[in-house]
C-alpha cells in the first residue's frame, strides 16, 4: 500500500524580517523608518480525511466463453481488502479469457484442467486459457493446481509491471511468513514430446517410434504426458510468479511451482519466478525446453531439477535458497533408467547460483549444490555459484560406463567449501571419485574457477569479480542464445530484468518496484 505525504511549504514575507531564515536579505529601504507590520496568521487549510486504499470488491465475475460460467457467490478479506471470489469450473471445455478486474481474484477450487487429455498422437491444439496482465489466481485447497492437458495451451502473458500471479488462500488472508510454503499444488503442463522412465509403453529403438508416457506425480487421476512430436507447443507464459506451492498431492509426490512434462520447443517459457515452493523451483520431465530469465527463490528442494531424457536450453537464471532450507541448486539427472534414451542433453548459460554461508545443512539428499547423474550431458557456460559452506559439484553414476554423466564447463566459477566435489559410485558401474569430478570441471582450464572469491551485490549482481571473468560466446551453441559480454544472471547495476515483475522477500530483494511476497497487489 502506498501512502502520500502531504508537503506544506511556508515562505517568509519580505517585510517579515523576525520569521526570514539566515539566507534571507531584508531590501535597504530608502534611508527613511521601516515599519514592521504583523500580518495575521492565515487560517490553516484544513487537512483532507485520509480516503480508504483498501480493496472493495467488484460487483461480479466477468462472462466466459464456457458455458459453465464462473461462481462469484464469495468474496475474501484479507488485510489489503476484500476481493469478489470468482472460482474457475473443474474442467475447461472452451477457450476463455480471465480479464484483469479491479477487486476480483479467480480461485482455484481443486484441480483445473484446461481442456481434455488429446492423447499421445494427436495434432489437436485443443482449447486455450488466456489470462491477463496483472490477474491473480488462487489455489483455495492444498490440491488445487493448474492441469493444462496435452493438446491444450495456457497464454499467461504479464508484462514487467503488471504480472500474472498464482499464489494460495493464505497470502490473500496475509496470513503468511517468510518460511511459508507448500500451500497449494502449482501450474502443471503436459506436452507431447519425448520423455523416457516410461510408465506405459517404450522409448524409440532402431525404428521402432516411442510410445512412451507418464502420469504426473501425485495425481488421482490420470494425467498423462509425453509423445512424439518434439515441437509440441503448450502455450506461452511469461512475467509470472507462483508462490507458496508444492503440495503434497500422494506419497513422495509433489507439485513444484511450474511442473514441466513432455513440453515441445513450441511452448514460449519467459520471465517466470518461483517463490517458496516446498518441492523444486521447477521440474521438467523430459521434453524440448526452452528457457530464460528463470528466477527461483526459497525453493525447500531444489531450485532447477531436470530428468527424464529433456533436451533444454536456458539462459538468465537466478536460484537463490533460504538460509539453512533447500537441498540442490541444481539437479540434473536420468536416475534409475539410465540405459534409456534419448539421454537429457541440457545446456545452461549465465546462471547465478546461491547459497548462504550458514546453509550448512543444505544438500541433505544432492550432497552438494550441483547434483549431476544417470546418463545425462550437462554443460554450463558463464555460471557463478557461491555455495562456501557446501560443496560444489557431485556427480554420480549407476547405469554402466556408457551412461556415464558428462560434464562440460566454460567460464564458471565457484566459491565452495574445501571439499569441493563428490564422486559416487564406482568406476565399472559407471561412476566418480571426486579427483574425476575435479578434473572433468577443469579449474584453471577455459575461464573456470573453482577458487574464486565472491563480489557480489545485493546478492546477486556482479561485482569486480565476476566482471573480470571472460564470458563465452554462447551464441556459437544456438540461436536460442543471446550474445553477452557478461558471466553470471545480472551483468551490474544497470542491468535490471529482475526488476518489477518479481516478488521480495528476506531471501532475495528485487528493488522498490517489486512488491512484497507476503502481499498482494492492490492494483
Amino acid at each position: 500500500m502506498k501512502t502520500s505525504h502531504g508537503l506544506f511549504l511556508v515562505g517568509c514575507s519580505a517585510l517579515a524580517l523576525a520569521g526570514c531564515g539566515p539566507t534571507d536579505i531584508a531590501s535597504p529601504g530608502t534611508g527613511g523608518n521601516v515599519n514592521i507590520v504583523n500580518n495575521p496568521a492565515p487560517t490553516p487549510t484544513p487537512t483532507p480525511t485520509p480516503t480508504s486504499t483498501l480493496v472493495t470488491p467488484a460487483a461480479g465475475c466477468p462472462t466466459i466463453a464456457d458455458p459453465q460460467g464462473l461462481d462469484g457467490t464469495e468474496t475474501i478479506t484479507g488485510p489489503q481488502g476484500t476481493w469478489r471470489v470468482c472460482k474457475l469450473p473443474s474442467r475447461i471445455n472452451t477457450s476463455i479469457t480471465l480479464p484483469k478486474i479491479a477487486g476480483l481474484l479467480y480461485q482455484l477450487p481443486g484441480r483445473v484442467d484446461v481442456g481434455t487429455d488429446a492423447g499421445f498422437s494427436s495434432t489437436s491444439t485443443g482449447v486455450t486459457l488466456t489470462i491477463e496482465p496483472g490477474v491473480i489466481i488462487y489455489g483455495n485447497t492444498g490440491t488445487s493446481w493448474l492441469a493444462v492437458n496435452r493438446g491444450n495451451r495456457i497464454n499467461a502473458v504479464g508484462t514487467p509491471t503488471a504480472p500474472i500471479i498464482f499464489t494460495s488462500r493464505d497470502n490473500v488472508l496475509g496470513l503468511n511468513t517468510e518460511t511459508s510454503q507448500g500451500q497449494w499444488g502449482g501450474v502443471v503442463l503436459m506436452g507431447r514430446a519425448p520423455i523416457t522412465d516410461c510408465q506405459t509403453g517404450a522409448v524409440a529403438s532402431g525404428s521402432t517410434p516411442s510410445t512412451c508416457e507418464r502420469q504426473t506425480e501425485g495425481a488421482a487421476d490420470p494425467a498423462n504426458f509425453g509423445g512424439a512430436n518434439p515441437a509440441d507447443n503448450s502455450g506461452t507464459m511469461k512475467y509470472v510468479q507462483i508462490r507458496y506451492s508444492g503440495f503434497v498431492l500422494g506419497a513422495n509426490s509433489e507439485l513444484q511451482a511450474l511442473t514441466l512434462e513432455g513440453v515441445g520447443s513450441g511452448t514460449q517459457l519467459d520471465y517466470i519466478q518461483s517463490y517458496n515452493s516446498s518441492d523444486d523451483g521447477a521440474e521438467f520431465f523430459g521434453g524440448v525446453v526452452n528457457m530464460k530469465h528463470y528466477i527461483a527463490v526459497g525453493a525447500d528442494d531444489d531450485s532447477l531439477d531436470m530428468d527424464t531424457g529433456v533436451q533444454a536450453n536456458l539462459q538468465y537464471l537466478l536460484l537463490i535458497q533460504r538460509t539453512g532450507s533447500g537441498d540442490a541448486l541444481m539437479e540434473l539427472d536420468s536416475n534409475g533408467n539410465e540405459a534409456q534414451t534419448p539421454r537429457q542433453v541440457s545446456r545452461i548459460a549465465n546462471f547465478t547460483a546461491v547459497q548462504t554461508a550458514t546453509s550448512s545443512n543444505n544438500e541433505a539428499n544432492a550432497q552438494a549444490a550441483l547434483l549431476f547423474r544417470g546418463n545425462s550431458d550437462i554443460s554450463l557456460y558463464n555460471g557463478v555459484v557461491v555455495t562456501p559452506a557446501n560443496e560444489c559439484i557431485r556427480l554420480n553414476g549407476s547405469g554402466g560406463t556408457a551412461n556415464r554423466t558428462t560434464l562440460l564447463a566454460r567460464s564458471v566459477v565457484m566459491s565452495c567449501n574445501s571439499t569441493k566435489y563428490l564422486g559416487t559410485g564406482t568406476a565399472s558401474s559407471g561412476g566418480y571419485t571426486a579427483a574425476d569430478v575435479a578434473t572433468l570441471f577443469g579449474s584453471g582450464q577455459n575461464g573456470n574457477n573453482d577458487a574464486y572469491t565472491s563480489t557480489l551485490t545485493g546478492g546477486f549482481i556482479n561485482g569486480a569479480n565476476e566482471t573480470a571473468v571472460t564470458p563465452f560466446d554462447v551464441t556459437t551453441l544456438s540461436s536460442f542464445f543471446s550474445a553477452v559480454t557478461y558471466i553470471g544472471a545480472v551483468k551490474d547495476s544497470n542491468d535490471t530484468w529482475y526488476a518489477g515483475w518479481t516478488c521480495n522477500s528476506g531471501a532475495a530483494n528485487f528493488g522498490s518496484t517489486s512488491g512484497s511476497c507476503l502481499a498482494l497487489p492492490t492494483t
